[in-house]
């Protein structure tokens, strides 16, 4: 445990929550379960007793400001500042080739900033579980069991129970699938066999860059250039002249596919409850705001009137919205751009940002 450091990417816009995500304040800065605490500080506080202060933070340089006001517990050697977002198996291949520099002997753990998860005591087993397993050479995700037939999430199929002291439910990984059709996914479900991928990767620091480099070798060049300068003078020329340049792909695809293909991969199935929070849909169903008629209404001091109504309402204005003989509506209103849509349609607002962008109307992004 005490080789274990936790690293937060916290990079994602969450353009299905626009208007209320944008690129200067993304989802994981929000609080958006009313619990009073961000969905970043809610990551760290889970992690904290576990790390204590081996915490590293990647993020936008944009958002330093609103992380360090969030997480004034974070050292400033462990902010890492990406200029410009690069996916996620350079933010997380940097941080490993970063704490590689610092002590070989490092097992990692990534935990996205944007997820709702509880209660805090099952997720911490797990990632003690997934600590152990990793420190017999594995790269460890924790797999979510799954609740219902989803296709909007990748699944890892399950393989063989583990022999491993203090992980009693760690398995091996057979592979990685992509987001299946519905019917391939009520086939998942009920087979047993298969758990949701939540992106969380537990590893030997030294695991993680051997297949990095097996499968990216420019990539992971550009990464170990950039830490080899770290907390040095240079740090901050050899970032500026080496990430522009690298290449933009997720750390399933770079690192876990192939990892798992080879042998090496593990899953410990979290029992705890999860949601990424993908859409409004979601921050209905998750919330605990007050109730008016059937419809869920955040934001403080919300003006809202609703009559044979139900949904969910997000207001960052003192706008009076008024809810009459409509169900499952979502609205969004903020002092420069109003979402009006439906929880069953909820996955289509990136559509809307998508056009917006492309129209070159990204002041309000």
């Amino acid at each position: 445990m005490e080789r274990f450091y936790a690293v937060i990417p916290a990079g994602g816009v969450g353009t299905r929550l626009w208007p209320l995500s944008r690129a200067a304040a993304p989802k994981f800065l929000h609080d958006l379960t009313n619990s009073g605490s961000t969905l970043l500080r809610a990551t760290y506080d889970r992690l904290e007793p576990l790390a204590h202060e081996r915490v590293l933070m990647v993020t936008g340089e944009a958002h330093r400001e609103a992380v360090c006001r969030q997480l004034p517990e974070i050292l400033e050697s462990n902010l890492v500042l990406e200029s410009e977002p690069k996916d996620s198996a350079a933010a997380i291949g940097l941080a490993a080739a970063i704490l590689y520099q610092r002590d070989p002997d490092i097992i990692m753990g990534s935990f996205a900033a944007d997820q709702v998860i509880s209660p805090d005591a099952l997720f911490q087993d797990a990632v003690r579980q997934a600590i152990y397993t990793a420190a017999t050479g594995k790269i460890v995700t924790i797999g979510i069991k799954p609740t219902h037939a989803s296709t909007g999430f990748g699944y890892i199929r399950t393989g063989e129970p583990l022999d491993v002291p203090g992980a009693p439910s760690a398995h091996a990984v057979v592979e990685f699938v992509e987001k299946p059709s519905e019917s391939v996914a009520n086939e998942y479900l009920a087979s047993g066999q298969y758990n949701w991928n939540a992106g969380m990767f537990v590893a030997p620091v030294a695991l993680m860059l051997k297949h990095l480099e097996q499968n990216e070798p420019e990539l992971y060049a550009g990464l170990m250039t950039i830490a080899a300068a770290w907390d040095t003078p240079e740090q901050a020329s050899v970032t500026a002249a080496i990430w522009p340049t690298l290449k933009k792909t997720a750390i399933d695809y770079a690192v876990a596919e192939p990892a798992a293909d080879a042998g090496d991969v593990a899953v410990i199935p979290g029992t705890f409850s999860w949601d990424d929070v993908g859409d409004f849909a979601a921050i209905g169903r998750l919330n605990s705001a007050s109730e008016v008629d059937a419809v869920t209404v955040m934001g403080e001091g919300a003006r809202v009137f609703t009559e044979s109504a139900s949904g969910i309402v997000v207001s960052d204005t003192k706008r009076v919205i008024a809810l009459i003989g409509i169900e499952d509506v979502v609205i969004v209103d903020t002092p420069d751009a109003l979402l009006v849509t439906t929880t069953a349609h909820a996955q289509r607002v990136k559509s809307a940002v998508d056009h917006l962008k492309a129209k070159g109307q990204t002041d309000v992004l």
